[in-house]
């Protein structure tokens, strides 16, 4: 019995809808999951018409079971936003045939598939929750078959087994839930060989989940309360009203991005979380009516690029803020400028290749500046 080549990969037409540009802050670290589909191979009737014929008997008919459930355990690492290695352990399933025979009689066969992968993925990141990616790599499948004869027919090898390794290819999408929890589709294709010296390919098209460790889901942002009804005094015959003063100033602090984050990232060191740490507790007992926080990045790089990269940071600040200090989400908001505001001037800096010297010397652009206009200062 030989499992032939089946076709079952994903359509890239959807890919090309909805691609765009993103940036990824930090998608490092290990993650597992499972996943659980349809498998299916194709039974070499041609084949085994010829080995019967071989033997003795013509064929009358032959039906064949090449479909069943296969699913997949799996874990691995993400070096980063483009590449992992993952292994896991799989079952493809069981595949079989029933051929009738002239002489009077019957040829049954099926063949369990199991076995390990080691695989390397390549990952393409399209928005900010889907991605896409592909995968190579060795699978070490045991293939246990099973054949059995009735009337004239008789099988002299009735339990052959072989494990062997071979290549192994595939296709998916992923959408990420939260920052800790995904899902994915996927179509697979594992060489395997059928221990009667044959070799074909299985295909297993599935959908599984995928926890990636040490991933904070981010909890919701805190609602202001409501105020309490406050019943109305009734007014004195005089009143001598004394206008407020005015409200103070907006303060304005520029913290340094190189300080907060590290080069190209989103997420937080822990020197910046100290130095925000130190200004939210200046903040205690304040009044505000809003808080801007403002990220900037260099020149170098693309204007996407840094359109989200600085944005992210400057949610990243918002975000520590609200944990930290317990201000209300609604009066702080976040954005991003690119480097379109620099702090050096024309000429100071010069070349556009990413060198070190020049990294070093737009180190003042990059930034997050954090406004405050307040109505009452801290006492």
């Amino acid at each position: 019995m030989k499992l032939a080549k089946v076709s079952g990969t994903l359509g890239l037409a959807a890919l090309a809808a909805i691609a765009s540009s993103y940036a990824v802050a930090d998608d490092t670290g290990w993650y597992g999951g499972a996943n659980i589909g349809q498998s299916r191979a194709t039974i070499d009737d041609v084949r085994i018409t010829s080995g019967l014929l071989g033997g003795g008997f013509s064929t009358t008919s032959i039906t064949d079971d090449k479909r069943d459930t296969g699913y997949k355990i799996f874990g691995g690492y993400q070096f980063n936003r483009n590449f992992a290695v993952e292994g896991g352990y799989f079952d493809l399933g069981r595949f079989g045939f029933t051929a009738t025979t002239v002489p009077a009689g019957t040829l049954s066969g099926n063949i369990e598939l199991k076995g390990v992968n080691l695989d390397l993925v390549g990952i393409m990141p399209i928005t900010e929750k889907f991605s896409a990616f592909g995968r190579v790599g060795l699978n070490s499948a045991r293939a246990k078959d099973n054949f059995s004869g009735t009337g004239a027919v008789s099988v002299l090898d009735s339990s052959p087994s072989k494990r062997d390794t071979n290549l192994k290819l595939g296709l998916g999408l992923q959408y990420a839930f939260t920052p800790a929890l995904g899902m994915r589709v996927e179509a697979e294709r594992y060489r395997i060989n059928d221990a009667v010296g044959n070799k074909g390919d299985v295909d297993l098209v599935s959908l599984g989940l995928v926890y990636r460790f040490g991933k904070k889901t981010p909890d919701p942002a805190p609602r202001a309360p409501e105020p309490e009804p406050v019943a109305a005094a009734p007014a004195p015959a005089a009143v001598v009203v004394t206008p407020p003063p005015p409200p103070p100033a907006p303060t304005k602090v520029t913290f340094s991005s190189d300080s907060l984050f590290a080069f190209g990232k989103a997420s937080l060191q822990p020197a910046g979380k100290r130095d925000l740490d130190e200004f939210a507790a200046k903040l205690k007992g304040a009044d505000f009516e809003l808080i801007t926080v403002t990220g900037h990045t260099d020149r170098i790089g693309s204007h996407a690029y840094n359109m989200k990269l600085s944005t992210r940071r400057a949610e990243t600040v918002k975000a520590y803020l609200v944990e930290s200090a317990g201000i209300s989400a609604d009066k702080i908001a976040a954005r991003g400028v690119d480097g379109s505001d620099p702090v050096t001037r024309p000429g100071d800096c010069k070349g556009v290749k990413a060198t070190k010297k020049l990294i070093a010397c737009l180190q003042p652009d990059r930034r997050v500046e954090v406004e405050v206009t307040a109505t009452q200062a801290a006492k």
